[in-house]
């Protein structure tokens, strides 16, 4: 199927020029391209039009989960007949597994799955196995160690209407996908009998797909609404993917097994008594397990083994399950380049006292992300996005394609610089000016700490806020600055989650503290990015606070008024009168309830509000949600001191 683009406009201002210069580039094979488009431009429409054009399997790669969020849900509504996925780690909570040495502490890994997130992931491979009209939207998640696709595909299975096969050999092939089953409760990656009635759900899947057998034949298959009980639709064939990624075949197990064992008699002979006695006794069990279940806690750690790579080999990653002429779209490419080249040592550093120590075989080294160099052997099609392209994108680029017109007409907002001194009641005076009017504000700080502490400060003085910043979940961030928007608070304080990807009309005003602050948060990219965040609205301004006029700051304000003075001409030579950017709000699928953003002061009126709630949950018998909201004003309780 190709790909179709729904869209209520066509492209204007200089995404038409934008979209013909990608598109020539890429048939003409350029390995790289940049387009420099300015926040508010319509970068992302503009890809979709040459996603269209060029009708290939596009990664869209973004360097943190809100702005991965954002762009899933825009291409999901330009492609709404096409498969566009999700795919970002998926940890509500992680802590690694790691071992400090001079405190001889061992920290075991634990981990908070979001089984959403995970049934997400797995319906991006599935899609991309299947079909070519995918667009997959991904975090940096996508250079870690992920399972062999050819086993994933592999050990799949289809079932077809009318074939001859007798249910035992089903239910056999689905505990080989390790699928589990589970006759009470049915979920994502379980089945369950019912006399000749199998019902499964698929890891990647959300309705339960029936298969009806008369004797040893397959009757029928069909997908039933879980909620309702309703047939939706009817299939003369259905393939079933395992319901992991790490998925082996039992032929392959036996030698991967073998192999560990090999590894391990080898390593035992290099390490004192009592690390060797230690890793003998992890890893016979971690094989013991393998052996019984076809799994393990930390299978990932023996995947060289399984995949039967060398040693250092890298491993299999999402990139292994796009075709070879796959699109490669890598958004804000200043911040992602950089992160993915500093993914490796990370982890490498973090590995090597669990090895030294006994707590991992060596082969745990290659269960690791992506070295930058090895990711660049797929760089075949690349488009980097990005308002401030660095040295990497402009050296590498065929063509640097600019699109500095906004199809709205806004033009880059206007800057002002004030002295630190009263920095804060000043911001405070602003703040105030810009809800008189209906906007919202966005202000950044240099630490997590200063968040907090102003957005305490904020909620004494009577304006209500809420801080963001890394700690908070992915789920909550997402649902934070939808709550923005609708206007149930007015500031949101953040540092550098603040930069890019928050795509939000309403906000009237910026207020940047310690502005001349050099270094990572207040380079000139960083400010032109944070500049960006008011170009979406007709009546906005940006305040830097900073007493001297550092050489970011200078080079900052020089390429906003070069590119606004561009704006102007264009909206002068074509009559065009600046509009508010109007973008719906996306009404939340699921209930969130964030609590860890909250100010100390409003943190009584949210406990009265969730036990509310909870009473109301209890009532009506849904003891999950009390238990959930229990737990939230437990902790609420607790930030209080109570």
């Amino acid at each position: 199927m190709d790909f179709k683009l729904h869209s209520g406009f066509k492209p204007t201002g200089d995404q038409p020029k934008a979209i013909r210069k990608l598109v020539k580039g890429l048939k003409k094979n350029y390995q790289f391209q940049t387009l420099l488009g300015v926040t508010g431009s319509g970068k992302t429409f503009t890809v979709s039009n040459v996603i269209e054009k060029i009708n290939k399997p596009t990664l869209v790669l973004a360097h943190n989960k809100t702005l991965a969020d954002q762009l899933y849900n825009e291409f999901s509504d330009f492609f709404p007949e096409n498969r566009v996925e999700y795919f970002v780690s998926y940890y509500d909570y992680y802590q690694p597994e790691s071992y400090v040495a001079h405190k001889d502490m061992y920290i075991e890994k634990d981990a908070s799955i979001n089984p959403k997130i995970e049934q997400m992931r797995l319906s991006a491979t599935a899609s991309l196995l299947s079909r070519r009209d995918v667009i997959v939207v991904s975090s940096i998640s996508c250079i870690y160690g992920l399972g062999n696709p050819e086993n994933f595909k592999g050990l799949g299975f289809e079932l077809k209407k009318k074939e001859k096969i007798n249910r035992r050999d089903i239910i056999k092939k689905l505990i080989n996908l390790q699928f589990e089953r589970n006759d009470m409760e049915l979920m994502p990656g379980r089945f369950r009998i019912r006399g000749q009635t199998i019902d499964i759900i698929p890891g990647y899947f959300n309705n339960i797909i029936r298969v009806e057998m008369f004797g040893e034949e397959v009757e029928r298959i069909y997908e039933i609404d879980k909620m309702t009980g309703k047939k939706t639709e009817q299939f003369d064939y259905f393939h079933f993917f395992p319901a992991k990624h790490f998925v082996i075949p039992e032929h392959e197990k036996k030698r991967a097994i073998e192999s560990i064992r090999k590894e391990l008699d080898k390593r035992l002979s290099d390490l004192g008594l009592v690390e060797s006695h230690r890793l003998k006794q992890r890893t016979l069990f971690d094989i013991e397990m393998i052996e019984e279940t076809g799994y393990c806690k930390g299978i990932e750690n023996y995947s060289r083994h399984f995949d039967n790579r060398k040693k250092g080999e890298k491993p299999y990653t999402l990139l292994d399950y796009f075709p070879d002429d796959f699109l490669f779209v890598i958004d804000e490419s200043h911040q992602t380049l950089p992160q993915a080249h500093g993914m490796y040592k990370g982890d490498y550093s973090r590995k090597k006292s669990l090895v030294d120590y006994g707590f991992r075989l060596p082969s745990a080294f290659d269960n690791r992300p992506l070295k930058f160099k090895e990711m660049e052997k797929y760089f075949h099609n690349v488009i980097f996005v990005s308002a401030t392209p660095a040295k990497y994108e402009k050296e590498h680029s065929f063509q640097i394609v600019e699109q500095i017109i906004r199809p709205t007409g806004l033009v880059d907002p206007k800057i002002d610089i004030r002295p630190i001194e009263n920095q804060v009641p000043d911001l405070i005076n602003e703040i105030k000016k810009t809800v008189r009017k209906g906007d919202r504000i966005l202000v950044t700080t240099l630490t997590k700490k200063l968040a907090e502490e102003l957005s305490d400060f904020l909620a004494e003085k009577k304006i209500k806020t809420r801080y963001l910043h890394s700690d908070i979940k992915t789920l909550e961030r997402t649902e934070l600055i939808r709550q923005l928007r609708l206007g149930k608070f007015d500031c949101l304080v953040g540092i550098n989650l603040l930069r890019e990807g928050l795509d939000i009309p309403e906000v009237g005003f910026i207020g940047i503290l310690d502005a001349d602050k050099e270094g990572f948060l207040r380079d000139s990219r960083s400010l032109i990015q944070i500049i960006g965040r008011a170009a979406r609205n007709t009546d906005s301004k940006v305040v830097l606070y900073a007493d001297n006029h550092t050489d970011s700051i200078k080079r900052a304000v020089d390429e906003t008024n070069r590119r606004r003075k561009i704006q102007m001409e264009y909206n002068r030579e074509h009559g065009i009168t600046p509009k508010k950017i109007v973008k719906p709000i996306k009404e939340k699928e699921i209930e969130i309830k964030t609590t860890g953003h909250i100010p100390k002061k409003d943190i009584p009126n949210v406990i009265i509000e969730l036990e509310t709630k909870m009473n109301e949950a209890a009532d009506r018998l849904d003891f999950e949600t009390a238990i959930e909201l229990r737990e939230k004003v437990k902790l609420l309780k607790k930030r209080m001191g109570k």
